[in-house]
């Protein structure tokens, strides 16, 4: 269904979104679509009819051939000025769990084009959010309620949604105090339930490595998404901070 905006509908603008930019229009919010769309709404479609809860429904493309989706209430986490309350991240990371639980069912009978390229899910991997960092949650009243954002949505490993959420929710990108690191990574390990701390420190390294070449290989191929996050110094940015991870990491296994 199009769920087409009336005139007197207020149009705002909504912060974030280097990748793609948001508006909102009424109770809905507009984004830019490309050739990955398709497979994005046959994904967000099963997540909701299999009842996984905090995603936006699909309404549709209008007039101007943006997708639209369901504006949810709440909040977004500005990941440089704060970092989240424990019970969020935890509350997150559970649900992370659940969506990877639910999204095993969703096996696409033959190749789908996702943002990376056309793709066949192989047997031992899953559709991933790809991208599920704080700046990509919606909180309210204090609490997690709903992941935007799915566009960059595609194949891969459990572990590397759960370390790009460490990334930016621990968050591992930047330094904050070694005690209140192992604590939140303690709760991010209990919360998920599957891999122990060094084996996500591991996967956080390859798993941002590997975000860094992909936005390169989208700068490359001209992916206007991509390219709008060069205004934010991306991938140097990310690789930069990698590097100084890296360097942290000794003290941080230390302490575990």
């Amino acid at each position: 269904m199009n769920s087409v905006p009336r005139d007197d509908e207020q149009h705002e603008t909504l912060p974030g979104g280097n990748v793609g930019g948001a508006t909102r229009v009424g109770r809905t919010v507009r984004r830019p679509t490309g050739p990955w769309t398709p497979a994005v709404h046959e994904l967000l479609d099963y997540l909701r009819a299999i009842g996984l809860r905090g995603i936006p429904d699909v309404l549709g493309i209008d007039d101007q051939g943006r997708e639209s989706l369901s504006y949810v209430e709440g909040r977004g986490v500005m990941v440089d000025n704060e970092v989240v309350l424990d019970n969020v991240l935890e509350e997150a990371v559970v649900w992370l769990r659940e969506f990877h639980d639910l999204v095993e069912g969703f096996r696409p009978d033959g190749p789908r084009v996702w943002r990376g390229g056309e793709a066949t899910l192989g047997d031992d991997e899953i559709i991933c959010h790809n991208d599920p960092g704080a700046y990509n949650w919606i909180v309210q009243s204090g609490h997690f309620v709903a992941m935007i954002d799915w566009d960059v949505a595609g194949p891969g490993s459990p572990i590397d949604d759960l370390a790009f959420l460490a990334w930016t929710a621990i968050p591992l990108y930047r330094e904050i105090p070694l005690d209140d690191l192992v604590r939140r990574l303690e709760i991010l390990v209990d919360a998920y339930g599957e891999w122990g701390p060094m084996t996500i420190l591991d996967a956080v390294v390859a798993r941002m490595t590997t975000a860094g070449d992909r936005i390169a290989a989208g700068q490359e191929r001209g992916d206007e998404g991509m390219l709008n996050l060069a205004t934010v110094g991306e991938p140097q940015r990310t690789r930069d901070r990698v590097e100084a991870f890296k360097a942290r990491l000794p003290d941080i296994e230390a302490s575990l």
